[in-house]
């Protein structure tokens, strides 16, 4: 079974999600034979790519103070066993970051690059656009640090990861985290 999941890095939601697919993941008898592929969404294309504070973009989008916004957030994430820094976070383009999972996939290491990526914007209140940072963070997750940087300084994936973003439009993704199974049945949420 293939269950591709589209999520964004900025999504606390996705984040959420993710870790609630793990656990039911971790009691399906099946487990070993299902192959996660986590595909790149956007939920800003249009996201700058000099970073600004979290709470600025959330009050901008949704009219009201951050922290009316991100105290529930929080609190669904401290359920599943997630430290959210929301005021901490960095909102910035996706696109680099997107890239780098897919760059991860080729080597085996997706799974261990999202978790890096999602904690390194809730948790950390890291720059998801900072090709630096990025580099440690796949040398975190188990990749080659040098690799890494010098496919970040490299047009490689680009076309890729823009038609994965396209596929998404195609399929009719609107809301992430989505669930695809078998490229046939799609969960929204």
């Amino acid at each position: 079974m293939k269950v591709e999941i589209y999520s964004d890095l900025v999504c606390p939601w996705c984040y959420i999600g993710k870790r609630r697919f793990e656990k039911a993941l971790a009691a399906f008898p099946e487990a070993a034979g299902v192959d996660v592929v986590y595909r790149p969404f956007q939920l800003n294309p249009a996201a700058p790519e000099t970073p600004e504070p979290s709470a600025r973009v959330y009050e901008r989008k949704f009219g009201r103070p951050a922290e009316t916004i991100f105290g529930p957030l929080t609190r669904a994430a401290a359920a599943e066993g997630i430290t959210f820094r929301m005021d901490e976070a960095l909102a910035t383009n996706t696109f680099e970051a997107h890239r780098l999972l897919w760059f991860a996939r080729r080597h085996g290491r997706q799974a261990e690059m999202k978790e890096r990526l999602l904690g390194h914007y809730f948790t950390d209140g890291g720059d998801l656009g900072d090709r630096e940072a990025l580099a440690g963070l796949a040398e975190a997750a188990g990749l080659d640090r040098a690799a890494a940087l010098a496919f970040l300084t490299s047009p490689e994936g680009t076309d890729e990861v823009r038609a994965e973003l396209a596929e998404a439009t195609d399929l009719g993704v609107t809301a992430v985290p989505t669930f695809v199974i078998d490229g046939t049945l799609v969960l929204q949420g």
